[in-house]
């Protein structure tokens, strides 16, 4: 896996959008199923202990499916998804964060989340 252009990046987070919306969907699903399996838990349609190893398996998967096409799966709650890259030859990660319609950040490899900046 190599380094993104930003329009790359696009590219491939368009590409993703699907899987996304799954799992957030599952992560929601693996939340409940989880809530009501604990002591005096509230019983969920969504079933039992069977359903939620099954979330549990698909939201493995979906996590799996990001990272091999060579993004970076940095956070499930909220979503937050890198791209490596190199921007005027300074390694960076161009982050999109859940709820953002568009990938228009990015940050220094080494100063994390905190030191995020619109793209150029």
């Amino acid at each position: 896996m190599g380094l993104f252009t930003p329009a790359q990046a696009r590219i491939e987070l368009d590409r993703l959008r699907p899987v996304l919306r799954e799992l957030v969907v599952v992560r929601a699903d693996l939340v409940e199923l989880s809530a009501a399996l604990t002591p005096g838990g509230e019983p969920t349609a969504l079933g039992g202990l069977p359903e939620r190893k099954a979330a549990e398996a698909r939201l493995n998967e979906l996590m799996t499916e990001i990272q091999q096409t060579g993004a970076e799966l940095k956070g499930v709650a909220p979503l937050l998804v890198d791209f490596p890259a190199d921007l005027d030859g300074v390694p960076v990660l161009l982050c999109w964060l859940e709820g953002e319609e568009a990938l228009s950040w990015y940050h220094r490899a080494d100063l994390g989340f905190a030191g995020r900046r619109r793209l150029p």
